[in-house]
């Protein structure tokens, strides 16, 4: 039996996003509904947010995502040999994304599956990849999370409309000496399945709003165990950068945390809520701008629909 090569560590090395150019004010939104700036912005923290058009898809914002995060990694595609699409919002049940994206980024005949965690997708999707590069499965991993929410909502129902979007977040993970992706913390909580959920194909997302408010915010302890594994104090962090739900239950986590010298990930505010995509989204806005550099810490913390969660800490590429 031939033992496959082992990596000691993988590491992300690029991160890439996109957004639709439509951008959706909460002004706007007060047109067709009752609501208005304040309201939202004192509910939620969002000012804005994107939303695709209708002939732009998953896998589309999807391409342009990894494409960016390819680019930037240096590799080609021929080097990429598992591409894996975190998504909850597929117009269809199949084909994946994962092999439509892979083509049409020029990568060839790797291994493509989904991952449906819903809003932690991506932290589902960047442990398993972590586990293939360290394990021998793959050398280097498209990790792309993607959401058309804007397809699943009721544009007249403001405890839904007022929250969701569109957008894409990508990271190209491979092999490295040192570990740069720690171990992840997840579980679920199916109990509260209910709280978030789309029916069937004919149904709008519907959210109960207090249930996930609270199971949501006492989640500190999963971000805690996330950094005891990795070997890290909080006060060592340089983000904080957890799903971006809610404003409100951002900043609750965070000082439950207390990572004091932290850079928080409030990338909702004029993001939305992206579900799968809010993490990679916020990631690699934040070094565009930035707010984080090459080399820093950062908590990464996924909680939504399922319900699921998971947490890691990783090393900014």
């Amino acid at each position: 039996m031939r033992i496959p090569d082992i990596a000691p560590g993988a590491r992300i090395l690029a991160l890439g996003h996109y957004q639709p150019d439509n951008v959706v004010t909460n002004d706007d939104l007060a047109k067709t509904m009752d609501t208005n700036d304040e309201w939202i912005q004192s509910r939620v923290g969002i000012k804005e947010r994107r939303v695709a058009s209708a002939t732009e898809s998953v896998e589309d914002m999807a391409v342009q995502a990894g494409g960016k995060a390819l680019a930037a990694s240096g590799l080609t595609p021929d080097e990429i040999d598992l591409v894996i699409v975190a998504t909850c919002t597929l117009e269809t049940q199949i084909p994946n994304a994962a092999a439509v994206v892979a083509h049409r980024l020029g990568i060839k005949s790797p291994g493509a599956f989904d991952v449906n965690a819903a809003c932690a997708g991506f932290c589902y999707a960047l442990a398993t990849a972590s586990a293939a590069v360290r394990g021998g499965a793959a050398r280097n991993v498209l990790v792309v999370g993607s959401e058309k929410l804007s397809h699943w909502v009721d544009w007249t129902d403001r405890s839904t409309a007022v929250i969701f979007a569109d957008g894409a977040g990508a990271a190209v993970v491979g092999p490295t000496d040192t570990p740069g992706i720690g171990p992840v913390v997840w579980g679920s909580a199916g109990d509260k399945s209910e709280a978030i959920s789309i029916a069937d194909r004919t149904k709008f997302l519907s959210q109960e709003g207090q249930t996930v408010f609270r199971w949501a915010t006492a989640l500190h302890p999963v971000a805690l165990e996330a950094c005891a594994r990795a070997g890290v104090d909080p006060s060592e962090l340089a983000a904080f950068v957890p799903h971006q739900a809610n404003l409100r239950i951002i900043e609750a986590i965070a000082r439950k945390l207390g990572a004091d010298k932290a850079v928080i990930g409030r990338d909702i505010v004029t993001a939305g809520n992206t579900s799968a995509a809010s993490i990679p989204l916020a990631l690699s806005r934040m070094l565009e701008r930035g707010e984080v550099r090459s080399g820093d810490l950062a908590l990464i913390l996924g909680f939504g629909a399922g319900l699921t969660y998971a947490g890691q800490v990783i090393e900014i590429p």
